[in-house]
């Protein structure tokens, strides 16, 4: 394993960071092709594709390597010898697939309208590749197509991608297009159906059409408009089998079509594909709005432009490695959510009806039990106007279903997790005062989807048992636990507003985990409705997405989830010393059952980074009056689980998560409670870190002594003077100020220990 990393850092390297160091170029640390392939196909990497897309950007014109793409659900993986073509929407890190709208293939010879079997040339439209012929940037990506000697490149807009192809001197050189591309169709409830689809000839230069399909998204209609710099000189339209030369207009279900030309020797054709969730007509309005013209470099140049804005937010020195995962892992956090709504503000309501955003922002792809634990409390601090426009939006999902999301994608709520994690995204908000969404709204939308029965959060069962039946629904441990800090922010913003009777109710439902604690087991155990407890109990037992009483996880991974009160599930372990042994039993038990489930990897014992629940208990350590553990584990996961390869990371990267984990962790600090504005210290790998924050001001981290070998912090200093508590605050940062860590490679045993140095349990 240590050889083929190896290997695919130099590849990495050579062709990803060829640019000159400065300064000023932050663009050049990230690279795409992290996340994009496992080492060995039993574990995870991430899930990410090497395409181009633009912060927050609707569209992200992207290799596919998989004629039915699910696994990973980006639809690359770096493993992969064949590209099947390029496809104009992609989700990052995720761990169901969806998307992969409006496929595109040049090829040159016979017209063949399959995709075809890998590695072997001719059985269809698909093409092998190189990594040696293959680079991927910001607002940039590129490959050779062996089979045809075809050089691809690929950048975007907001809502257009932009394909330059140089093709060899052919008579019959070709652009397939491929509207039956997508997920695998037979993948049970996950499962795609294309409802209808239709391909127009408009004129000899522009093509354009559309597709409804249903899938992890149940009702997604996408609209595009394709414009050509060259002229075709024929095409042809099929649906199936069926092959017709003479026809400008088609309707189906599995249609494709194919676009021909006569090519000179290195001839670039240039194609602009406009989409839209609304119309075809608003598909042309958004590439006339965006990209009037035919500039490939300067579009790609543009989007470069964007991400260095983004990316310059956070400035920090580190080793090369470091910072090639660093801002990789911002440059991920910040490919979604994804603006939905057109230049002119109309996106697709999630009535279905045609709304419009006069902000012309409409955001969707929350990946909500996921993003809530990190990467919005980093929207937070360096994306606050966005996290407005976030919150907004998911409002909108309030006024027509009557609750908030809990994952949505293209507008459309498909219920994939459980809770109701949009609520400490925006009690988070308000607390942290951003502005820009009304806080009453806010409160009547937290407070609606807290009384309202729907799945993943069954409101009803909890007020009558004051715990989830295992009989009732499944998964009830993690629900009843992940509602119960759902509750406690829904008290916070009540209290926030002076809303003492709503404050005092969510409080008590906050406190209801303590139900499912079974002081025999010493675990959060499933009970039936009569009271008694599932039997027989294992620990070790994992749970998938139903048919158990823990999700995704097992009752070690889910005994910490209590974020919202860790010194009263301190109290229930019996204190600290207690405490402290249990987290020590689980980073120390490598006992693990027959079969775990498909998230689980990345383990130190039953600690599992390469899924969220794990997330924050490395840093529990901090509340027991042993920091010196946190900073040790916290350090081996920075260290050991993500690295600078297409396996740089230990599980799904989960739309931003796993790289948020690692942009606060880096810096040396991480919100265990992704809602009371404390961030309980680790260990920092950075040598230093400059955070802008409103107003102007920074907020800076400075390590002496960095390194792997030095994990430990020795003393601490914030803003000059001496400092022993194991946490800051929202307001230390969003002030200004400076964090000085002094670090060395054997534990200071001494700071940070007294009681009064645990972080606070309710910050606010």
């Amino acid at each position: 394993m240590k050889k083929i990393l190896s290997i695919g850092f130099v590849c990495f390297s050579s062709m990803v960071f060829a640019q000159k160091n400065t300064p000023d170029n932050l663009v050049q640390y990230v690279n795409p092709f992290i996340g994009t392939g496992a080492v060995d196909k039993n574990s995870l990497s991430g899930s990410n594709f090497p395409g181009s897309t633009v912060p927050f950007g609707f569209v992200q014109p992207s290799p596919d390597t998989r004629e039915a793409p699910d696994d990973p659900a980006s639809g690359y993986d770096y493993n992969d010898k064949t590209i099947i073509g390029f496809s104009h929407t992609h989700l990052s890190g995720t761990g169901v697939s969806d998307l992969f709208d409006v496929l595109m293939m040049p090829t040159t010879g016979a017209i063949n309208l399959v995709p075809g079997s890998a590695g072997k040339p001719g059985s269809g439209y698909s093409s092998s590749f190189s990594h040696k012929e293959e680079v991927a940037k910001p607002g940039y990506y590129q490959v050779m197509l062996k089979d045809y000697s075809i050089n691809a490149e690929l950048t975007s807009t907001s809502h257009v991608g932009l394909h330059r192809y140089t093709f060899p001197k052919n008579e019959e050189s070709h652009i397939i297009i491929d509207m039956d591309h997508t997920l695998d169709k037979k993948r049970g409830y996950w499962a795609c159906k294309i409802i209808s689809a239709q391909l127009k000839i408009v004129d000899d230069h522009t093509i354009e059409g559309y597709r409804i399909l249903s899938g992890w998204a149940k009702l997604r209609k996408v609209y595009f408009h394709a414009e050509f710099s060259k002229p075709f000189t024929s095409s042809v339209l099929a649906s199936g089998s069926r092959r017709y030369t003479d026809l400008t207009i088609i309707n189906g279900t599995n249609l494709k079509a194919a676009l021909n030309f006569n090519t000179k020797d290195k001839e670039q054709v240039l194609v602009k594909v406009g989409l839209s969730p609304v119309s075809t007509e608003n598909a042309r309005m958004n590439m006339k709005a965006e990209l009037p013209d035919w500039d490939f470099d300067n579009t790609s140049k543009q989007s470069s432009l964007q991400w260095e804005h983004e990316l310059e937010k956070i400035k920090v020195e580190g080793t090369l490695e470091q910072k090639q995962i660093f801002y990789t892992g911002m440059y991920h956090a910040f490919t979604q959510p994804n603006n939905m709504a057109d230049v002119n503000g109309d996106y697709q309501a999630t009535d279905l009806t045609i709304a419009n955003a006069p902000d012309k922002t409409h955001y969707s792809t929350f990946s909500l039990w996921d993003t809530y634990r990190a990467a919005h409390p980093l929207y937070t601090l360096i994306q606050p106007e966005k996290t407005a426009g976030f919150i907004n939006s998911m409002m909108r999902q309030y006024d027509t279903y009557g609750y908030l999301p809990i994952w949505q994608l293209w507008g459309d709520e498909n219920y994939c997790m459980i809770g109701n994690h949009a609520i400490p995204v925006i009690v988070d908000a308000a607390l942290k005062n951003i502005k820009g969404f009304n806080y009453e709204k806010a409160y009547e939308a937290i407070k609606g989807s807290s009384v309202t029965d729907h799945p993943g959060s069954p409101f009803t069962s909890l007020e009558k048992y004051q715990y989830i039946p295992e009989d009732v629904e499944s998964q009830s441990v993690s629900v009843t636990l992940e509602m119960a800090y759902d509750d406690w922010c829904v008290a916070q913003l009540a209290k926030k507003l002076n809303k003492t009777e709503d404050y005092e109710h969510f409080m008590k439902r906050s406190e209801f985990y303590r139900n499912l604690y079974n002081t025999k087991t010493g675990f959060f155990q499933a009970k039936k409705k009569d009271g008694n407890w599932m039997e027989p109990f294992d620990p070790l037992a994992y749970g998938g997405n139903g048919g158990s009483p823990y999700t995704e996880g097992n009752a070690w991974q889910y005994f910490w989830y209590v974020p919202q009160n860790v010194s009263g599930l301190i109290n229930l372990v019996g204190g600290n010393s207690a405490f402290a042994q249990k987290l020590d039993q689980f980073f120390s038990t490598k006992d693990k059952p027959g079969e775990v489930n498909g998230n689980a990897s990345g383990f130190i014992g039953q600690y599992a980074h390469g899924n969220e629940p794990s997330h924050h208990v490395a840093y529990l350590y901090d509340y027991a009056g042993q920091p010196w553990k946190t900073q040790m584990y916290v350090a081996k996961v920075l260290n050991e689980l993500y690295n600078n390869s297409s396996s740089g990371y230990s599980g799904n990267e989960d739309c931003g998560q796993m790289s948020s984990w690692y942009i606060f962790s880096a810096m040396g600090f991480y919100p265990v409670n992704p809602a009371n504005g404390v961030y309980a210290i680790g260990s920092p790998v950075l040598k230093h870190a400059q955070i802008s924050v409103a107003g102007g001001k920074f907020f800076t981290v400075d390590v002496k002594n960095a390194g792997k070998q030095n994990g430990y912090i020795q003393s601490l200093k914030l803003n000059g003077k001496t400092y022993t508590k194991t946490y800051i605050t929202q307001n230390d940062i969003v002030n200004g100020g400076k964090l000085e860590f002094v670090m060395g490679s054997k534990p200071n045993k001494a700071w940070g220990i007294k009681p009064a140095d645990a972080p606070l349990g309710w910050g606010y």
